[in-house]
């Protein structure tokens, strides 16, 4: 299909961004890599009357230090998040999630701040995010502020970013010498995850000393599961001790049930990843 008739602005600023889109108004739409976005103007599933391309602003690309926390412009590329030196090395979780988010091409073209903006529960990035515990910079009419993960994704496809706001930026806290994984179970590749399990663990004299996760498609948005955390810390490097600490892992979840599988199935493989991402985190 052919989208509807829209008109096309490419700010080179933040400033110019929010001011074209306070003009626009509830005709206006931000397009950021466009992999969600194009889709559904081509369905004309949505019909803005006018498109705002933040290609162009330079200021929302980039990965940097600062103190302790990396900071990751939203318009920074999958490909470039996935395979960055910093990320590597601070934020290992944030890289290894990057790498299985779709294909090639979408990795090259699609954004990290655009995956996270749309929220899909069954999206790679938001529950590593979750789990890290990273901050959203938002700017919008009022200034400049910043959300922390646990209040970002308040529904399915649903964050605290308001209409007439733009995310920036994402605070990633440094999790330096910290082991991660993330298990992705699909039935073919490139699929959306039916469970994925976000883990970053740190390990002091064979047992865990803190361990943070996140999890995919087990909700309406990506879930962090506390009592599991702190039932890991002190555990030892053994899959029986570490498969005893997450079995809870799945307890008050809401997962869909679909031609993938139903809700239960997903609890039993939230369990049975959680417990693998956790152990090869941890080195074990």
């Amino acid at each position: 299909m052919i989208p509807t008739k829209f008109a096309y602005e490419a700010p080179t600023s933040v400033e110019d961004a929010l001011r074209l889109l306070g003009e626009a108004g509830d005709e206006g739409k931000i397009l950021a890599g466009g992999m969600s976005l194009i889709p559904v103007l081509k369905l004309r599933l949505a019909g803005p009357e006018v498109l705002i391309d933040l290609g162009k602003i330079e200021d929302l690309r980039g990965i940097r230090e600062d103190g302790d926390a990396l900071v990751i412009g939203a318009m920074t590329p999958h490909h470039v998040v996935a395979h960055d030196p910093l990320v590597e090395q601070h934020a290992g979780l944030i890289a290894a999630a990057s790498k299985t988010v779709a294909d090639p091409q979408v990795r090259h073209r699609g954004t990290f701040g655009g995956g996270l903006v749309h929220a899909d529960p069954a999206g790679d990035l938001p529950a590593p995010a979750l789990a890290m515990g990273a901050e959203f910079v938002v700017a919008g009419p009022g200034g400049t502020r910043t959300v922390p993960a646990s209040e970002f994704f308040v529904d399915l496809f649903t964050t605290a970013v308001g209409e007439d706001e733009i995310l920036t930026h994402v605070r990633i806290p440094k999790h330096t010498g910290w082991g991660s994984s993330y298990k992705k179970f699909t039935r073919v590749a490139q699929q959306w995850s039916i469970v994925a399990v976000a883990a970053t663990v740190r390990v002091e004299n064979g047992t865990i000393a803190e361990a943070q996760i996140g999890l995919t498609n087990m909700g309406s948005t990506p879930i962090r599961p506390a009592a599991v955390e702190q039932a890991l810390v002190g555990v030892s490097l053994d899959e029986a001790a570490v498969a005893a600490a997450t079995a809870s892992v799945a307890e008050g979840t809401t997962p869909p049930s679909d031609t993938n599988g139903d809700a239960d199935y997903r609890r039993h493989l939230a369990g049975v990843l959680t417990k693998r991402a956790v152990l090869t985190a941890a080195g074990a």
